[in-house]
């Protein structure tokens, strides 16, 4: 079966309609960034060096369908994401949003006619479950 791909602005507009997780100025036309900066380490340090445990996730096309794959860890001073163990008093908001992420994913791809899979590359153990 053929796949007739929407347009990349079509795919951005969907996906930035899901919530605060799309980001666009990292996505591409073969890649698309979401991340969530689920937990706060600290409040005291100024906005804009405060760290974050939470989530990225990367959705690449793949001829038919797309694949993706996700880590955990630590969003940095920088600005950047350090793959990171959650500690345990914040293992389960990062949990519970990425929970809260992937079936909103799941439903727009759907309403696309679009497949996703979990990439090779990705743990069978952190394979989510399929639509």
């Amino acid at each position: 079966m053929e796949v007739t791909w929407p347009s990349h602005g079509k795919l951005c507009s969907k996906f930035t309609a899901m919530g605060p997780y799309f980001r666009k100025e990292h996505s591409s036309s073969e890649l698309y960034f979401f991340d969530c900066l689920a937990s706060c380490l600290s409040a005291k340090p100024a906005a804009d060096k405060r760290e974050f445990y939470g989530w990225w996730f990367e959705l690449r096309v793949n001829q038919q369908r797309f694949e993706y794959h996700y880590w955990f860890g630590l969003y940095d001073k920088q600005g950047e994401w350090q793959e990171d163990k959650i500690p345990s008093k914040f293992q389960a908001e990062v949990e519970d949003s990425l929970n809260a992420f992937y079936p909103k994913l799941l439903d727009t791809l759907q309403a696309l006619g679009l497949e996703i899979n979990a990439a090779p590359s990705l743990s069978p153990n952190l394979a989510l479950p399929a639509a």
